[in-house]
């Protein structure tokens, strides 16, 4: 399905889940990003009539419950809504890694151009004199990801194929090193955002973390400069880089919780308020982070400090997450 396309139908989808009328063809023309403008040209009329069978067909044909109707006896023509009810999902429970994971889509979602199309659809549907019910709204808004100042940049010239300049501090460094790369794409890791390229200077490929990008990136030169390797993973570039040496970890659990952590750690006792003392090894720290996260207030990483340190960001950005929503 082509970009503007699906950008047309969720703005169609997220402007009829927020009124409770039936909205007619005409006002969906006006409001609707994506839909050919009225000119008062039959071929224009023509133009919009088919590409609206188009995306009432496809909406119906992913089981998105398209109604059609009248609000009242005095319409002259029927309208559409989306009955909220058969839409939305039943109640769901999430563990604490499925959370997260939630989390990180979340924040990609809220990172995208498609949000400031989709809200002014409503904005407009207001104007046009349809019920919109603030409380029906989806909580989309066209910001940024706080963390992560560099995605938006490292994303759009992974897309458009444009040289990237940044500057780059790892942490054994004092000071950042100007980087020049050919992106390929940005990926989320465990918990993190990485840009995965080809480092112009160093001849090779590289992945750079965005949280030690330093200051707002550059884009350079004619999109379409490069292509990426046919059979790249993203994910499992990133997975290399990240691989460390086995890793001791300790950890206090409180009796008879983390049953899965114990499966493959080694019990070194107790502490002197009660809790087991765990022993974990690992050559994956930032899966095993995602992990003891997941346990919340059950477990207390006591070493090392870049583990509990690691725990403690996770935590903090989940809660940062369910305090804004």
């Amino acid at each position: 399905m082509a970009a503007k396309r699906a950008e047309r139908l969720v703005n169609l989808v997220i402007a009829l889940l927020g009124t409770r009328q039936y909205v007619s063809a005409a006002k969906i023309r006006a409001t609707v990003p994506g839909y050919e403008p009225d000119d008062g040209t039959d071929r224009a009329d023509e133009a919009f009539k088919r590409m609206f069978e188009r995306d009432k067909a496809e909406l119906r044909e992913i089981g998105v419950p398209l109604e059609t109707g009248r609000t009242s006896v005095f319409d002259t023509e029927d309208g559409y809504r989306i009955a909220r009810a058969d839409y939305e999902l039943p109640d769901i429970t999430l563990t604490g890694e499925e959370a997260a994971a939630l989390g990180l889509a979340l924040r990609l979602w809220q990172s995208a151009q498609l949000a400031g199309a989709a809200q002014s659809a409503l904005v407009k549907l207001r104007a046009a004199g349809v019920d919109v019910d603030p409380g029906r709204v989806l909580p989309i808004q066209p910001r940024l990801d706080a963390g992560e100042p560099a995605f938006e940049a490292c994303y759009a010239a992974a897309r458009d194929r444009r040289v990237l300049t940044f500057d780059y501090r790892r942490p054994d460094e004092q000071r950042p090193a100007r980087r020049r790369v050919q992106p390929w794409g940005v990926v989320a890791w465990h918990g993190r955002w990485y840009l995965v390229g080809h480092d112009l200077d160093r001849a090779a490929p590289r992945v750079f973390r965005l949280s030690r990008v330093v200051g707002a990136p550059k884009a350079s030169g004619p999109a379409g400069a490069f292509a990426p390797p046919a059979d790249l993973d993203l994910a499992s570039v990133v997975a290399r880089s990240e691989q460390r040496e086995e890793q001791v970890v300790v950890v206090r659990a409180r009796p008879g919780t983390a049953i899965g952590l114990r499966r493959h750690a080694t019990v070194l006792g107790r502490s002197d308020d009660g809790d087991d003392r765990l022993e974990l090894r690992t050559t994956s720290p930032w899966a095993l982070a995602d992990e003891l996260a997941a346990y919340g207030a059950d477990v207390l990483v006591e070493s090392p400090p870049r583990m509990r340190d690691a725990v403690v960001e996770r935590l903090t950005r989940l809660a940062g997450l369910a305090e804004g929503a």
